[in-house]
């Protein structure tokens, strides 16, 4: 089975994206900053023909420009959609991947791929104490993400609980977007 990388995103809608960041710098400048970051992450990971892009899209049947497959997220926590996806392909192994991470690059896919040839899991930690990047092996738990307190600093420690019987690898520790001082941090511009 081949290797897959979901993108998890939002339909780039005036005023449903970047809530936080846009209480910030405007609804334009948020869905601008939405945009451009998710046509760059698409355009840069989807070159790479090793592994199947796939854009895991929510509201399940907003209506999409792009021209990159797409699956629904469907209904529930973050979690719970996250889930759903590794039961796409329960024998691959599979990357979920955010759209609001300026600084992901094929690298770290790649990177990602082959540290789950020796790891049931492999993570990128976030600064915030989330994570970027959640990749599994076939062999992964039942319940990967339950518990997990999405939005918070211990999102990334408490996912990293239903795993503690697996073997484990970590990535680069990356800045997500979601307010302006963390575009002002990686020297983004806020428009």
């Amino acid at each position: 089975m081949r290797d897959t990388l979901f993108v998890f995103a939002r339909a780039p809608r005036l005023g449903t994206i970047k809530r936080r960041l846009a209480r910030d710098i405007g609804d334009r400048a948020a869905l601008r900053f939405h945009q451009r970051t998710l046509a760059r992450i698409l355009r840069a990971l989807s070159a790479d023909r090793r592994y199947d892009t796939i854009l895991a899209a929510t509201p399940d049947h907003a209506r999409w420009t792009l021209r990159t497959p797409r699956v629904p997220q469907g209904h529930g926590d973050l979690g719970t959609r996250m889930h759903r996806l590794l039961n796409r392909r329960p024998h691959g192994r599979v990357l979920i991947v955010g759209c609001d991470i300026p600084g992901l690059t094929a690298a770290d896919i790649r990177a990602a791929f082959k540290a789950l040839g020796h790891a049931h899991a492999v993570f990128g930690p976030a600064e915030d104490g989330g994570y970027w990047l959640v990749g599994c092996a076939p062999r992964r738990p039942s319940t990967p993400f339950a518990n997990a307190r999405w939005s918070t600093e211990h999102a990334l420690a408490d996912t990293l609980a239903n795993f503690s019987r697996y073997r484990v690898a970590l990535l680069r520790t990356q800045s997500d977007v979601d307010t302006v001082a963390d575009l002002i941090a990686l020297g983004e511009p806020t428009w």
